[in-house]
C-alpha cells in the first residue's frame, strides 16, 4: 500500500550543497517526490513542527536552527514510505547512523543531523500540513 510521507532536507545540507546526493538516495529506492520546495521555514511553522519540544532546553536552539537558512521540503510517496525513509535516514544521532544512511554519511551533529523525516503517518499527514498547507 502507497502511503505519504514528509522529509525535509536542514539548512546545514543545503547550505553545503548535499542536496542533489540526498535526494538520490530517495529516488533510488523507487520512492516518488510527489512534491518538493526550497523555502525559508517561518518561526510559526517551525514551532508548529516541534510543539513537543516546547520548554526543553534545546528548544530555542531548534527553531533558530530550522529557520536559519534554507530547507527543501518534500511530500515523498511509496509503499511504506515513512518506515523505508526513516531507514535510509538512519537514527537521529549521526555518530550513531550507520554508515550508508543519509545522516551516517553527511551529518556531523544532533543538531546538524542533515534531515527531518516524519516518525508515522499521522506525523506526516500533520507535518505535510503545517508545510504546505495555510501555515506560513
Amino acid at each position: 500500500m502507497s502511503e505519504q510521507t514528509y522529509i525535509m532536507i536542514k539548512p546545514d545540507a543545503v547550505a553545503s550543497g548535499k542536496i542533489g546526493r540526498i535526494i538520490s538516495r530517495f529516488e533510488d529506492t523507487g520512492l516518488v517526490i510527489e512534491r518538493m520546495e526550497l523555502d525559508t521555514l517561518s518561526a510559526e511553522q517551525a514551532a508548529a513542527n516541534y510543539a513537543e519540544h516546547e520548554g526543553k532546553p534545546f528548544y530555542q536552539g531548534l527553531i533558530d536552527y530550522i529557520t536559519s537558512g534554507p530547507v527543501v521540503k518534500m511530500v515523498i510517496s511509496g509503499p511504506d514510505a515513512v518506515a523505508v525513509c526513516r531507514k535510509l535516514m538512519g537514527v537521529t544521532d549521526p555518530a550513531q547512523a550507520a554508515p550508508g544512511t543519509i545522516r551516517g554519511d553527511f551529518g556531523l551533529t544532533m543538531d546538524a543531523n542533515v534531515v527531518h523525516g516524519s516518525d508515522s503517518p499521522d506525523s506526516a499527514k500533520r507535518e505535510i500540513g503545517i508545510f504546505f498547507g495555510d501555515l506560513k
